[in-house]
């Protein structure tokens, strides 16, 4: 037993400290030499990263150049106006300075409520603003005829809508003519002319017939600048002046009188006429319209005449041109371009002895497209 014992104690004895490998580096201030060193930037490009973060901060402080319209289904972006100040001389059509609203008037001799929601739809959903337009119907009835207004609140519930009556517009016209001039006027052509001499609250407004359809942004009208223009209308080369008009009798007209309103150049025989169902009116201009127009009725003597000139001739060189685009189009003619057709639905045809009833004549079917849903459980079919 004692030799095994000193037999572990020699073993024990003899035995090294095993020393561990020499991996530690020679210089002690780099702890991984295979590895390259950070780059050092140059004092430059410090300068130009500090400049350009200034720059960048600088850049909130400008004003916003466009803007996101909530209403907008495809959330495009939208200019702001560059010119918030415009110059005096430019008049902003239609939109009125108080409100800020966009006045659309229209003028219907029977009341059609179905052709009435095809136009106010149509209007409504192609324009970008339709909380900003305003929509002012002249019926026979106007506002007395609550169950029409409130048929159409109904299908418009979050629009501006508004019924007048025909009554102070017509006696208006009457007051300032004689029955035989009377009878030679069309109301609903020269109806938006008077309008603003009679509601003082619509100086400015776009007028459309509301047989029509419009496929283009009506707010994109609001622009036009009317300072040296009583309105704004498309022309219509497939009627001409000559068509209505003896061009002789014309020519005799200007030789013999002298009215301040007759042309001082001769007149273009055949010259496109005005299309009368879109029209951008700016009342401040009009106060001598109606004068006029009378004046010609009575020296041409357009007792029967399908349709009476004396307007074209009292707008001659005197209204801004429209694009092509904004001329009234059949539907069956239309092209990219174009922003407004004729109503081609059935219709209510205005009758002499108060028995309005539905045109039996063929129609499209492009007022589909605009009929709100519910239209026919809330008008009648």
């Amino acid at each position: 037993m004692s030799s095994s014992y000193m037999s572990w104690r020699s073993s024990a004895t003899n035995r090294r400290p095993t020393q561990p490998p020499d991996d530690t580096p020679k210089n002690p201030g780099s702890i991984h030499p295979d590895l390259n060193q950070d780059p050092n930037p140059k004092p430059a490009l410090h300068f130009l990263a500090f400049v350009l973060i200034v720059f960048l901060g600088l850049l909130q402080f400008l004003p916003a150049s466009h803007f996101r319209d909530p209403a907008d289904p495809l959330r495009n972006w939208v200019p702001f106006n560059s010119q918030p100040s415009s110059p005096p001389t430019t008049v902003k059509l239609a939109v009125d300075e108080d409100d800020g609203m966009i006045h659309i008037v229209s003028w219907m001799q029977c009341l059609d409520l179905k052709v009435l929601a095809v136009f106010t739809n149509s209007t409504l959903s192609s324009s970008r603003y339709p909380d900003l337009l305003h929509f002012h119907f002249f019926t026979p009835q106007g506002d007395e005829d609550k169950v029409s207004f409130f048929k159409l609140k109904v299908l418009f519930p979050h629009s501006n809508i508004d019924l007048h009556g025909q009554d102070e517009v017509e006696e208006a016209i009457k007051r300032a003519s004689s029955g035989v001039e009377y009878a030679s006027l069309n109301l609903e052509e020269i109806a938006p002319f008077i309008i603003p001499s009679v509601h003082q609250s619509l100086r400015k407004f776009i007028y459309v017939s509301p047989n029509l359809i419009l496929m283009g942004r009506i707010e994109e009208l609001t622009g036009m600048d009317l300072t040296a223009h009583v309105v704004a209308a498309a022309e219509d080369c497939s009627k001409r002046l000559n068509t209505y008009v003896n061009s002789d009798v014309l020519d005799a007209i200007q030789r013999s009188d002298s009215k301040p309103w007759i042309s001082v150049t001769p007149y273009e025989k055949d010259a496109c006429m005005p299309d009368l169902s879109l029209l951008l009116i700016d009342g401040k201009k009009l106060e001598e319209f109606l004068e006029i127009v009378l004046w010609w009725s009575k020296v041409l003597n357009l007792r029967n005449s399908e349709r009476n000139p004396a307007i074209a001739l009292a707008l001659y060189n005197r209204y801004l041109k429209l694009s092509d685009s904004w001329l009234v189009k059949e539907p069956a003619d239309i092209t990219e371009k174009s922003m407004i057709i004729h109503y081609d639905g059935p219709k209510i045809v205005c009758s002499e002895f108060g028995n309005d009833n539905v045109s039996r004549s063929p129609h499209g079917n492009s007022w589909l497209k605009y009929l709100p849903s519910m239209s026919n459980q809330i008008l009648g079919s």
